[in-house]
């Protein structure tokens, strides 16, 4: 899928780095960019007479007045380059703010989510819930300090023959293609006709050579460890700049229960990662 249109996300008090990450990203694929500013007020707050606090109302205006100086900042930072781009600034409220976000996703190909913005748990957490789960644009989240490489050496795509994975395959092909190597990594793969096939690991394989996609099948065992744990420590052994990988390929509400791959993923690893659903 080609990058056209990127959707970065920025938080309205600390986004320098996101920004400049994202305008590099851009600038490689000739992208637009639509630099999103957010700000997620608190609830408001009840005087003893059941009223709004004035202190509350006050706050309130200082954040939309703090995330209106923040947009025209990254105006003027964008204006000096010579990207396509626009920039928007969204005050909103958690309880609605994953909504907010979605609308705004439907109309990217990918959602840059930076270090800035990610170390923001309410922040990442709704844009996870608007952006990953009520739109269909894959995510790119890089909680890490080094920028993301927009020509990676090398990538590991988390494979298990899911709908979710295939999704992100399809979704990454313009960064798989641009990759000096693609490897295709299961975690205990079971050869059977309905999932794997014989050979696992082979189907998708063939799919990613047809598009010009040089790839390595890479079968691991666990061993009795997390499966998160084993693809973050490949791809450390073979140098990869990203993670691409399907995200929630069961029940949300197991994902909750029982943890899970995805969500120890978008915790702990500091290597780029793309997900899709």
């Amino acid at each position: 899928m080609a990058i056209t249109t990127v959707l970065s996300i920025l938080k309205s008090n600390r986004y320098e780095q996101d920004l400049k990450s994202a305008a590099s990203f851009c600038a490689t694929y000739g992208a637009h960019l639509t630099a999103l500013a957010v700000s997620i007020g608190a609830a408001p707050s009840l005087s003893q007479y059941d009223a709004i606090s004035t202190i509350w109302l006050d706050e309130r205006q200082r954040e939309i007045d703090e995330l209106a100086t923040t947009a025209a900042k990254i105006k003027e930072v964008l204006a000096d380059s010579d990207l396509s781009f626009e920039v928007q600034d969204l005050y909103t409220e958690f309880a609605w703010a994953d909504e907010d976000i979605a609308q705004r996703a439907l109309y990217a190909d990918v959602v840059l989510l930076g270090s800035d913005a990610a170390e923001d748990a309410d922040l990442r957490k709704r844009i996870f819930d608007g952006a990953l789960f009520q739109a269909p644009t894959p995510i790119l989240i890089n909680r890490g300090q080094q920028a993301i490489t927009t020509s990676p050496r090398a990538v590991v795509l988390a494979w298990d023959s899911s709908n979710e994975a295939a999704r992100a395959a399809r979704q990454s092909l313009d960064l798989l293609e641009r990759a000096e190597i693609v490897h295709v990594t299961m975690v205990d793969p079971v050869a059977r006709m309905r999932t794997n096939g014989e050979e696992p690991g082979a189907d998708i394989a063939a799919f990613l050579t047809r598009h010009g996609v040089k790839v390595q099948v890479d079968r691991l065992s666990s061993e009795g460890r997390n499966a998160d744990a084993i693809i973050t420590r490949h791809a450390v052994d073979m140098g990869a700049d990203l993670i691409v990988m399907g995200a929630y390929n069961h029940p949300r509400w197991q994902q909750s229960l029982f943890g899970g791959v995805t969500r120890r993923m978008i915790e702990d690893c500091q290597l780029p990662l793309f997900l899709a659903h």
